[in-house]
C-alpha cells in the first residue's frame, strides 16, 4: 500500500487540479467554488494556490506547505474511493482524501456552506 501512497504523493497537484474543475463543471458547479474549497481546506490564498499550480508542486509538498490546514477538516466524513476518510491512518493521504471528498460533495450538488462545514 505504501508504494501506492508514494506514487500519489509525488504526483503534481497541477496534474490533478483540472480534473477537480472538470468534475465540478460537469455538474454545473464552478472553478471558483473548487478554488474556494481548496483555499478553505489548506489556508492558501488564491495567488498562493495559483503559484503552487504553476510550480507543479507535488501533493506531498502542497499539503506539507499548506499555510493553515483547516481545523474543521476533522468534520469531513464519509467514503471516498472505498475508504472512510475519517479512518485513514496516513495523515497526508487523509488530507488528500479530504479534498477529494469535498470536490465529490460539490459535484453532488451539496450547498457550499455545508461543504465548508459552517
Amino acid at each position: 500500500m505504501a508504494s501506492n501512497f508514494e506514487r500519489v504523493y509525488k504526483m503534481s497537484f497541477a496534474s490533478v487540479y483540472p480534473h477537480y474543475i472538470q468534475k465540478a463543471e460537469k455538474k454545473a458547479r464552478t472553478k471558483e467554488e473548487v478554488d474556494e474549497i481548496i483555499c478553505w481546506l489548506t489556508g492558501y490564498s488564491l495567488p498562493q494556490l495559483k503559484k503552487e499550480i504553476d510550480n507543479k508542486t507535488s501533493f506531498e509538498q502542497f499539503f506539507n506547505q499548506a499555510p493553515q490546514f483547516n481545523p474543521n477538516a476533522s468534520k469531513i466524513t464519509g467514503v471516498i474511493c472505498g475508504y472512510r476518510v475519517e479512518e485513514i491512518k496516513e495523515e497526508l493521504m487523509q488530507k488528500i482524501r479530504y479534498l477529494d471528498k469535498l470536490i465529490d460533495e460539490l459535484a453532488k450538488g451539496r450547498p457550499m456552506e455545508k461543504i465548508l462545514r459552517k
